[in-house]
């Protein structure tokens, strides 16, 4: 069994469609991420299918979105309260900072006021949360009190130093790092961090479909299986503990359920109508 932190089934289903097969007959788990009703509603769907492997549902506003008009953050953030009172979501997420560009940087205070209304709902709701930090650690530790009373904190995509990783978990922060196709990439904190954080504090992701390995046009589930070798090998390099393959997919399969399947959250039957309503959509 493997177990993939981070993935968006919406949108790799418009690149392919067979991938969920090819989920269902390799038995992946995987935490599915959403952004708006018609993403989620496809995703809860899809968990939702006789024979699925398990799927845990999230839901935030990505920090991008502000920078995109077009999004209805009021709404999503609504939407968000909805899903965590009834018991529909895992966790939340992803949300976070993104101070990458100009863009994303403009609307900083907005992502700050979306992150702070997420962790409230966490907190209310006993939920993990799933963080998108780009360049943007030194934010992390601004909200370490409230960080510290989550049920715990995923890094998706973890692209931020050892000592910030580690200076995560002596603030008493319940954090577990993702690395997905970046290790591969010669991305060299990700490699790093990935090398020598305790087996404990690992997970493992595709963001499938769009951290593709390298001459690729997107990721899929199955690429869980090469981003577990390189890994791997990569701890085998470092002389760190738990280093064979089998041994750390049991351990992140281990941690994917401490932060996902523990959660208060109940599967809830996917209503008639939602499922009328978002065919509908989607054959507009």
């Amino acid at each position: 069994m493997a177990s993939d932190t981070h993935g968006h089934p919406y949108y790799l289903y418009r690149e392919d469609a067979r991938c969920e097969q090819e989920r269902m007959r390799l038995g992946i788990r995987c935490a599915a991420s959403s952004f708006n009703e018609d993403e989620f509603i496809f995703n809860e769907m899809t968990a939702h299918q006789e024979g699925a492997p398990f799927m845990a549902l999230c839901f935030g506003v990505h920090p991008q979105l502000p920078a995109h008009q077009r999004h209805d953050i009021e709404r999503a953030c609504s939407f968000l309260e909805t899903l965590a009172k009834e018991k529909r979501i895992a966790a939340i997420g992803e949300t976070g900072f993104d101070l990458f560009s100009d863009a994303y940087r403009a609307h900083e205070q907005t992502q700050d006021a979306i992150f702070e209304h997420h962790l409230g709902i966490a907190l209310r709701y006993n939920l993990p949360v799933v963080l998108h930090i780009r360049r943007a650690m030194h934010k992390v530790f601004l909200f370490n009190k409230q960080l510290k009373r989550l049920a715990a904190v995923v890094f998706h995509s973890y692209s931020g130093s050892l000592d910030e990783a580690r200076s995560v978990l002596r603030r008493g922060i319940n954090g577990y790092f993702s690395f997905g196709s970046a290790i591969m990439m010669n991305h060299k904190n990700a490699m790093q961090c990935c090398a020598a954080l305790d087996a404990e504090r690992l997970l493992f992701e595709t963001d499938a479909p769009y951290q593709p390995l390298y001459g690729k046009k997107f990721s899929v589930w199955q690429d869980i299986f090469q981003v577990i070798n390189a890994a791997s090998a990569l701890r085998r390099e470092a002389g760190s503990t738990l280093t064979e393959k089998n041994e750390l997919e049991y351990i992140t399969d281990k941690n994917f359920d401490l932060v996902f399947g523990g959660a208060c959250w109940g599967k809830v039957r996917v209503q008639k109508n939602q499922s009328e309503e978002w065919g509908a959509k989607e054959s507009k």
